[in-house]
């Protein structure tokens, strides 16, 4: 990272999100579930709320009833970064379906070329308006071939769907092709060997309730922060923290450090010395230009994801922390 202020007044308070209690940790985390065929992501979600007794759950990345798999369920107020789970890339196990016999070499062939750019038209039965789209198939991997049915692994962009790209190799196949069976295996970081079944969460807070060890309840919960690993972070003084949890944006005085690359308008990533999510917010400019620059908005907050009070209030006593005078770390 590119560092802005080597000399910041050493971050001691807060709390690193793995040192987090499990109390903590449901207000603001992720749990991977297994869905199971048959239910909507909705009523699944609405059973992985009920189940830990939460009043607040969402979920990222809409599985139709018949597929299974990863089906990450943010809770508390990790509800408010469904948004970037539903952008992250997908990948998926599809068993296809010719329906006429094709020779094997024919049909990798033709697998193979769907690598790239394609463009797709949703099924008639979506929840998104029926219109042309580009979506990018990143890898198809042929695992077995075995007949009319073909097992494929397929990493792709958020949106794309799995059946039409089954109906769409069917088409250049010449002999059709339907989807028999899917399941979800990684959604964004988050993969099915982090995946729970309904009863496996279900037990393990019942075991926390009823006999106080919630160590395995607390393994399944993963912080909010891993929502936001694919975006690019800015780290903020500690002496701005607490203005931007009442809802100020950051100055260039406020930074301590930053990735680098980032343009101005990109959508970013405020964290804590430690580890610790703020907010979220746009860039007032760009990476190169912030650290030339001696005041400004580095970032315009847009979500703020910290409760005030976490960190003290020494935006306010900034005289007293024996900063240079000037512009403030925060822009009210």
């Amino acid at each position: 990272m590119l560092i802005k202020d080597a000399n910041a007044i050493p971050d001691k308070w807060g709390k690193r999100p793995s040192d987090r209690t499990l109390g903590e940790l449901l207000g603001g985390g992720i749990i991977i579930l297994d869905k199971p065929s048959g239910p909507t992501s909705h009523q699944a979600t609405a059973w992985v709320r009920d189940a830990l007794g939460m009043d607040k759950a969402g979920h990222g990345g809409t599985l139709d009833p018949y597929v299974s798999g990863v089906l990450p369920i943010t809770l508390g107020k990790a509800v408010r970064l469904t948004d970037i789970v539903l952008s992250s890339d997908k990948e998926y196990i599809c068993l296809m379906r010719l329906h006429a016999d094709r020779p094997e070499e024919r049909i990798r062939e033709v697998l193979s070329r769907f690598v790239g750019r394609i463009y797709q038209l949703p099924p008639v039965r979506s929840a998104v308006k029926r219109q042309l789209r580009i979506r990018t198939i990143r890898d198809l991997e042929v695992l077995q071939v075995s007949g009319r049915d073909v097992l494929f692994r397929v990493h792709c962009d958020a949106g794309t769907y799995v059946r039409t790209l089954c109906v769409d190799v069917g088409d250049v196949l010449g002999c059709g092709a339907s989807m028999t069976e899917l399941r979800r295996s990684r959604s964004g970081k988050m993969t099915e060997a982090r995946a729970y079944t309904l009863q496996e969460i279900r037990d393990a807070y019942v075991f926390w309730q009823q006999y106080g060890h919630g160590e395995i309840l607390r393994d399944m919960i993963t912080p909010m922060e891993a929502l936001v690993e694919p975006l690019p972070k800015v780290v903020v003084k500690a002496t701005a923290v607490d203005a931007i949890c009442h809802g100020a944006d950051l100055s260039v005085r406020g930074v301590h450090m930053l990735d680098d690359g980032i343009r101005k308008n990109a959508l970013v990533a405020m964290m804590t010395a430690r580890g610790e999510l703020i907010g979220l917010g746009k860039m007032g400019m760009s990476s190169e230009k912030l650290m030339l620059a001696k005041s400004g908005v580095a970032v315009n907050t847009t979500r703020v994801l910290m409760d005030p009070g976490h960190y003290p209030r020494m935006w306010r006593y900034s005289s007293d922390l024996d900063l240079p005078d000037g512009e403030p770390d925060f822009v009210s």
